[in-house]
This record gives structure tokens, C-alpha cells and sequence, in this order.
């Protein structure tokens, strides 16, 4: 009998599995457009109307040189402010990593505006999204079959699923931008890095779209330049981000300006250290979060309101300089806009016999961008060890969503990080375009003789 009971259970936690990653039936998909958005949030604002109904902006704006920006948002007040006083009002809508830095610092605050969901996607993602929804399917964590342009999964079923939607969401054809980094120490002193990053877009690409399906799934490319500091210049990254694991999965290359020579480097991978930051942020950290799955079990928790990162444009903009970003122990919290918004609730967990620093880790992710907003990232005794935020623009002229800048909070060493940021530089240009050989090994070495 008991044999018969695990072989029983066995069979039940396989057709769990297989249905996680399942396509959903047509009447389902028939909601994308009508209750639902063309991506898969929920049309309608809540009960008690502190989240509005979605009303999306129109394409505004260049391509290039288009700092975020919306007169209207950027016109209103704060309505309340949430500090170490009064956080237990505010508890159950708060991530674990908030609730950390305002029980911490009496200086920490979130400034609450009006929500607002303007955020809106290009028709062809918005018609692919739709038809994505009756077709792709998640094999693995690693693998999408039938997947084309638009969100994989805009009614999702399993944890891995809104990840997916996070990592594949259009973000323009190719694009160039500056990505400025500091480690922020307690005393509010830091250190600089600027970064180029050229990007060219194969799976949501407009012009020429890849499909993902089992032996085809390259998805983007991606090439970072250290300019500075001087011990950091001239340091490339290359990187064809594909589908899979190991052989199959991401392949990537090193430039050193100490070698000379650009090489493979399987190690631009999961929890090892980006080049240049000094530990505080891992690979898989870059946007939020990136590359395999593989290491950990994904859990789909629900829906759930939640104050986060929104509409971020007095933080992101030109007129803010990298010295009134970086305050003592936190962001200068005067800075940032956080808004309530509804956000999909996904928890990983270390799979038995794999490693990561990050024992556990939570996302939030934003349903009307399918963009990761915060992390709570947990180590091996439980403990909350870091945690991750992403302001939320709303890029009008692209019609899409991304987080400038992100920050990293190290809470045992007090120390934070700040990435993506361009204030002092540009935003970004999504007019750049790249010959078919740009994103090679043999074109990067001869940048560097150049």
C-alpha cells in the first residue's frame, strides 16, 4: 500500500508539473483585451479605488535623447509618507527588504503617490501576446516551445512563468545605454564605474522576430564596455543569451585589458561577481534578475498589492546627479515615487543538492510592465541578506516598461549599490543599430586594437 500511495503521489506531482507550463484554453486567452489587458493585468482598478483602472499613455516622444517624463505624474504631491512611526499600518503591503531599512534607519522613508497605469505595449506585442497564450508552452524552466514576440505567459500558472515575462518583454529593436554604477559606503561615499551596453533584441524584435522553440532559442545579445575608472577601462562582456543550460544555454566572453585577449567565460553566471563591482551585485542580479532558472524550485504565491518603485522619473531624470543619489546607509529617499500597485508574488527556493548564495529569494513583479520591482533575497540560515529594488519608468516613446536605476542593499555590510543609472550621461538609444558580426568574440578583439 504504501508503495502504491508514493507511486500514486509521484504520478499526481508530475501532472502538477506538466500542467504548470500549460498553455491555457482559448476562452481563458479570450479575457487578454477585455477584463484583462492586452499582456494579462487586471483591467480594473480595486474596491476601494487606491488602484485606478489601466488607462495607457500613447506613444510619445524620440527614440533617442528621451529622458522619462509625464507632466501630469510628475505634477502631483505625495498623498502620505511611510516611516519606522507608522509601518505597521502599512505592514501587509510592504516587501520583507522596505520593512528592514525602515525598522533600520529612522532616516528611511517611502513618499506614496497617487497610483497611476499608464504603461502600455506596441499592437504587434500586444497580438502576440494573445496568440502566445494558446500556444507557448514552459517544457522545463530552461525551455519554451511555440513562443513568439510577445509576453510568453500573460496568464500565467507557474512560478518560472512571469520570470520569463520579465526576461523576454520588448524592450525596442537594439539599443545603446549607459549603465553607471556605485558602491555606496556607510558614510555615503562612493566609487564610480561607467558602463556602455550595446543590446540587440531577437525574440522581441518587430523587424524579425525569433521564435523560441527546442533548438532554437537564442533571445538577445548583449556587449558592456568599462570606460572608467582607469583600473576598469577597457574591461567587455559578451553575451548570446539563449534558452537551456550548460552547452545549450547562455555563451559568453571575457575581454581583460591585462590578458589582451577576449576568452570564454562560463563563469558570467548565476552568483559569481559582475566584473568590476566588487561583489555587490552577482550576474544573475543584472536586470533585476537574469539567466537560467535552473538552481531553484519556483513557486506561483498570487497576486497581491503592494508599494513599490513607480513612475520614477524625478529619479531617473537629468536634473538628479549621481552626489543626491547616494546618501549615508540608503538611497536619498526623498528621491524616489512609490506608488500601490498589484504585483505578482513568485518565491524561489534552492533546489536539494544545487548551490547559490541566495538560499531563497522573492520577486515581485509589476503586472502591467511584467517588470521585477523588488527581491528579497534570503541566505542559507534564513536570514534576509539583500535586498533588490527597481524603479519603474514608463518608457512612452519605446512603449515599454524598465527599472532606472536598481539598487542592491548588502545589510551585513551596510554597504549598498546603485546600477543603471544614466542621469549624468544620456538615456537610452534605441535607434542603434548593429552589423550581423557585432556581437562576436573576433569583432570585440579587434575593438580593443582600435
Amino acid at each position: 500500500m504504501k508503495k502504491t500511495l508514493a507511486s500514486l503521489l509521484g504520478v499526481a506531482a508530475l501532472c502538477l508539473t506538466a500542467q504548470a507550463g500549460a498553455k491555457v484554453p482559448a476562452a481563458e486567452a479570450a479575457k487578454l483585451g477585455a477584463e484583462l489587458t492586452p499582456v494579462g493585468a487586471e483591467k480594473a482598478g480595486n474596491a476601494d479605488k487606491t488602484i485606478p483602472e489601466w488607462t495607457p499613455r500613447p506613444r510619445t516622444g524620440a527614440l533617442k535623447g528621451e529622458w522619462p517624463n509625464d507632466p501630469d505624474v510628475d505634477a502631483q504631491k505625495p498623498l502620505f509618507t511611510i516611516t519606522k512611526a507608522n509601518m505597521a499600518q502599512y505592514s501587509a503591503k510592504l516587501t520583507e527588504g522596505h520593512k528592514k531599512l525602515l525598522s533600520s534607519y529612522d532616516s528611511y522613508k517611502l513618499n506614496v503617490y497617487p497610483s497611476v497605469r499608464k504603461i502600455d505595449w506596441p499592437k504587434e506585442i500586444q497580438d502576440a501576446t494573445k496568440a502566445n497564450a494558446t500556444t507557448c508552452e514552459l517544457v522545463n524552466t530552461e525551455i519554451l516551445n511555440n513562443c513568439k514576440l510577445g509576453f510568453p505567459f500573460p496568464i500565467p500558472k507557474s512560478g518560472a512563468e512571469p520570470i520569463w515575462n520579465h526576461k523576454l518583454k520588448w524592450r525596442g529593436e537594439s539599443v545603446t545605454r549607459y549603465n553607471n554604477q556605485m558602491i555606496v559606503q556607510p558614510n555615503g561615499q562612493f566609487q564610480l564605474t561607467k558602463i556602455v551596453e550595446d543590446v540587440t533584441f531577437g525574440y522581441a524584435s518587430l523587424k524579425n522576430p525569433t521564435e523560441l522553440k527546442p533548438g532554437q532559442g537564442e533571445f538577445l545579445k548583449y556587449l558592456s564596455k568599462t570606460v572608467a575608472p582607469p583600473r576598469l577601462a577597457g574591461t567587455f562582456i559578451l553575451v548570446h543569451e539563449k534558452m537551456g543550460t550548460g552547452a545549450e544555454g547562455r555563451a559568453a566572453w571575457l575581454y581583460s585589458p591585462g590578458l589582451k585577449r577576449i576568452r570564454r567565460a562560463p563563469t558570467v553566471c548565476c552568483d559569481n561577481p559582475y566584473e568590476g563591482t566588487d561583489g555587490h551585485q552577482f550576474y544573475d542580479q543584472v536586470d533585476m534578475f537574469n539567466g537560467a532558472l535552473e538552481r531553484y524550485n519556483w513557486k506561483l504565491v498570487g497576486k497581491k498589492e503592494m508599494y513599490i518603485p513607480y513612475n520614477s522619473n524625478k529619479i531617473a531624470g537629468k536634473g538628479t546627479k549621481y552626489k543626491d543619489l547616494a546618501k549615508p546607509k540608503h538611497l536619498n529617499q526623498d528621491l524616489p515615487r512609490y506608488e500601490l500597485h498589484r504585483v505578482w508574488v513568485v518565491e524561489a527556493d534552492i533546489k536539494p543538492g544545487t548551490s547559490h548564495t541566495f538560499k531563497k529569494r522573492r520577486f515581485y513583479v509589476d503586472e502591467d510592465g511584467w517588470t521585477i520591482a523588488a527581491v528579497d533575497d534570503y541566505d542559507n540560515r534564513d536570514q534576509l541578506y539583500q535586498f533588490q529594488e527597481g524603479h519603474i519608468i514608463n518608457a512612452s516613446n519605446l512603449l515599454a516598461a524598465t527599472t532606472v536605476p536598481e539598487v542592491i542593499y548588502h545589510f551585513t555590510s551596510g554597504r549598498y549599490f546603485i546600477t543603471a543609472a544614466w542621469n549624468e550621461d544620456k538615456p537610452i538609444d534605441a535607434t542603434a543599430s548593429f552589423n550581423a558580426d557585432y556581437f562576436s568574440a573576433a569583432s570585440v578583439q579587434k575593438m580593443t586594437t582600435k
